[in-house]
């Protein structure tokens, strides 16, 4: 193992050596007639009578950084492949392989990810991405019994103060106020002066996710709490942190379409890539048997 180590470490000099006093991308040796053998380049490790070369590594180290990166991502890579070839050794010793069925799966592998590919460019150029109203709210109507919440959600204000904060009597007028002008006043002062804000109360979120790293994490039942409480004010430490519910909606309710409505299109785009992948196979086999490109034999 040791001399191993030493032999890559050797190679470690030489590799980066040759990536930084040529002006070549990375590791491009002189090949031979062919165009396929390497001329002058040593193995980099080896694992009984398998080989890894310098030319199995280009371009793994990306340019622009340091040479100790580099040095340290070649060692990387290269102790990663030892383990694989380890693995497979051993893997061949321990276990009969079926080489005809292997080659097979390895076959089928090859196939599906040719034909994925193909399904993938297919899509690209004909999925129609326009996604209207109308038709998320067909979804949303059709299949609402697939949009049962899974949280508890608001819609609402939540900011965090200093105890020390200016004003905090005209603050919690301004929280309870509807008025266009106190709601504006309401933001200028919370960004001002708070140290943690959510003022957008036309989008429903996570109940959890406002309130995380805050006092309010420690309420036992949020579900009664959201159903008592639609102003809430509680100080801890330094700060005091305040809570206004215009609305809610509790774990097991329907969730209201504008919190899955990103969900639908993205149902809907889906489901339109699965058509196309559908019809692109139907249209190759439909036009494969009217020229006559392949035979069933009985």
């Amino acid at each position: 193992m040791i001399k191993l180590r030493e032999h890559i470490g050797k190679s470690f000099i030489l590799l980066i050596s040759f990536i930084y006093f040529t002006s070549c991308d990375f590791l491009r040796f002189k090949k031979g007639v062919d165009g396929d053998v390497e001329s002058g380049s040593r193995p980099l490790a080896s694992v009984g009578d398998i080989y890894l070369y310098p030319k199995d590594v280009e371009g793994i180290v990306p340019s622009g950084i340091s040479k100790s990166d580099s040095i340290d991502l070649i060692e990387r890579h290269i102790k990663s492949w030892i383990k694989k070839q380890l693995l497979i050794s051993e893997a061949q010793k321990q276990l009969a392989f079926d080489e005809v069925e292997l080659e097979r799966r390895v076959l089928d592998y090859r196939y599906a990810l040719m034909m994925h590919e193909f399904e993938k460019y297919n899509i690209a150029r004909n999925i129609d991405t326009n996604i209207t109203e109308e038709e998320i709210e067909t979804y949303y109507r059709e299949n609402i019994e697939n949009f049962e919440l899974k949280q508890n959600i608001i819609r609402g204000y939540f900011i965090q103060l200093t105890k020390d904060a200016p004003k905090l009597n005209r603050f919690r007028y301004l929280l309870r106020s509807n008025r266009e002008e106190d709601i504006e006043e309401l933001k200028s002062y919370a960004y001002s002066y708070g140290t943690k804000v959510h003022l957008d109360d036309s989008i429903w979120v996570n109940f959890e996710d406002v309130i995380s790293n805050t006092p309010l994490t420690d309420i036992p039942n949020k579900t009664d709490f959201l159903r008592r409480n639609r102003f809430y004010e509680i100080p801890d430490g330094d700060f005091i942190f305040f809570l206004r519910v215009s609305q809610y909606k509790i774990q097991n309710d329907t969730s209201p379409l504008e919190f899955v409505r990103d969900d639908i299109q993205k149902i809907i785009l889906n489901k339109r890539k699965v058509l196309l992948a559908k019809k692109l196979e139907d249209d190759i086999y439909k036009n494969a048997r009217e020229n006559e490109d392949f035979k069933i034999y009985k």
